[in-house]
């Protein structure tokens, strides 16, 4: 459910850029996003702090520090395991509307109604709450690392109709199973993060490897747009994702898992 709340939001903004920034500019979708932030604020301020939390507190920064340094192995892993796992989904979605523009058989076209570029988009952030809601469900019965390795490979499966379908119905289908591999991924990844945290510094961990992971990943786009001007989009798309979907299944393949763990010092 958590992670399911990135797609819904991309969905947002490609209507959002149909309907608000015609009217009052980009402008306004900064407007929104700054009301919602607010609105956000408020209900943390409100919200009760975890059980879990209130027994496993650390006492000073220093506790903290001193934990996350004696779980180096771990912290390493993560670290490089949430930047792999950006490379798919940044690699995925950043550079694809780009993508759909570039080809001439999209140019003016339509998809229920809505021009291609948004509808599009639109119809796979669908795909992708839902697999995110599915492949989620399914890591409590199959556990954490099997879900997600069943996912990664529903995503490369869909690489041909993604990246090289030549009609807008197939690129739909692609894309539609693209992000729903992705996405049904990554709803796995916050409470597979969970589970692996240390109790004493959970309410840093997985944050901090999150964020570590978006900074190695930052060249991504880049490492893309090089290999676009070498061999055309579609084999741009195509040998990134590939190689990044083939790195995870090791990753996932050799890594630690803790399904059901209790956060709880007497659960």
């Amino acid at each position: 459910m958590m992670q399911s709340g990135y797609p819904f939001g991309y969905l947002l903004v490609a209507v959002a850029m149909q309907t608000m920034v015609p009217v009052f500019g980009w402008r306004s979708l900064f407007l929104v996003g700054s009301l919602v932030t607010a609105i956000i604020v408020v209900l943390t301020l409100r919200a009760p702090e975890s059980d879990a939390w209130k027994e496993h507190k650390s006492a000073s920064m220093r506790d903290i520090l001193r934990a996350t340094m004696q779980h180096g192995g771990l912290f390493f892993y993560l670290v490089i395991l949430m930047a792999v796992m950006l490379c798919l989904s940044h690699g995925t979605q950043d550079l694809y509307p780009d993508f759909l523009k570039s080809l001439p058989f999209t140019r003016g076209r339509h998809v229920l109604g809505m021009p291609m570029l948004f509808g599009i988009p639109i119809l796979y952030n669908i795909g992708a709450i839902l697999g995110a809601l599915l492949f989620g469900r399914l890591s409590e019965n199959i556990g954490r690392r099997r879900s997600i390795m069943l996912a990664l490979t529903l995503s490369l499966l869909s690489i041909p109709a993604w990246a090289f379908g030549h009609s807008i119905l197939i690129l739909l289908i692609g894309s539609f199973f693209m992000q729903a591999g992705v996405q049904g991924a990554f709803g796995v990844v916050p409470a597979h993060l969970s589970e692996l945290s240390p109790d004493s510094v959970r309410s840093l961990f997985p944050g901090f490897v999150y964020q570590l992971g978006v900074l190695l990943t930052a060249p991504a786009v880049a490492v893309e747009y090089t290999i676009r001007d070498h061999l055309g989009y579609p084999w741009a798309l195509t040998l990134f994702e590939s190689c990044v979907i083939v790195a995870l299944m090791f990753l996932f393949g050799l890594g630690p898992e803790r399904l059901g763990r209790s956060f709880r010092a007497n659960g």
